[in-house]
């Protein structure tokens, strides 16, 4: 099963479910940048228990697997949780959204996108950005910073910079914003 007949299954559950959603991580960065190979479909969901005992039902259990009580506590503790493709090895996961200012205002700034012939919602190219860095700043990995670079060579001017030096500087990402000018050739 290929990525897009993946996330069309997924985001059709979503959507039944009524469960708000954007792809994030790697496959948005691909959406924006440079493109790098991933088994691994990261999406942030906002739902309820009784939400995702609907999603999960129509995630079906001959394909995927999940656990519901990992999935409900997850939701409990805005943490995520992970659907494994049993038959080609993709891992998708599902982050709760975080209650936090900057995570709420991306979520609402989401924006409709389409990813291997899938409609779909992603977070935008600047969120992209900025959510990479967080991830390189919480697991000290360059890949994060090496996409964000991808995004900023391929976009350039389009985006947003106030928008996005304002969380830089609220969210404590200095460095990560320098590493990634740095390495699209910007400074």
């Amino acid at each position: 099963m290929s990525s897009g007949e993946i996330l069309r299954e997924v985001t059709a559950a979503l959507d039944q479910a009524r469960i708000p959603y954007m792809v994030v991580g790697s496959f948005a960065s691909n959406l924006y940048g440079t493109g790098r190979g991933t088994q691994d479909i990261d999406i942030v969901i906002s739902a309820t228990q009784d939400q995702l005992r609907s999603l999960l039902s129509l995630i079906p259990k001959s394909k995927y697997y999940f656990d519901l009580e990992t999935a409900l506590k997850a939701c409990r503790d805005k943490d995520m949780f992970n659907i494994l493709d049993m038959e080609r090895g993709w891992k998708i996961d599902l982050i709760f959204m975080k209650p936090s200012a900057y995570h709420q205002q991306a979520f609402q700034r989401r924006t409709a996108a389409e990813i291997e012939q899938v409609p779909l919602f992603a977070a935008t190219a600047e969120d992209t950005i900025i959510s990479k860095m967080e991830w390189g700043k919480m697991g000290g990995s360059s890949r994060q910073i090496e996409d964000v670079a991808g995004i900023l060579q391929v976009r350039g001017e389009e985006l947003d910079r106030i928008y996005i030096e304002k969380w830089v500087h609220e969210l404590g990402l200095t460095s990560q914003w320098q590493r990634a000018r740095q390495a699209a050739g910007l400074e």
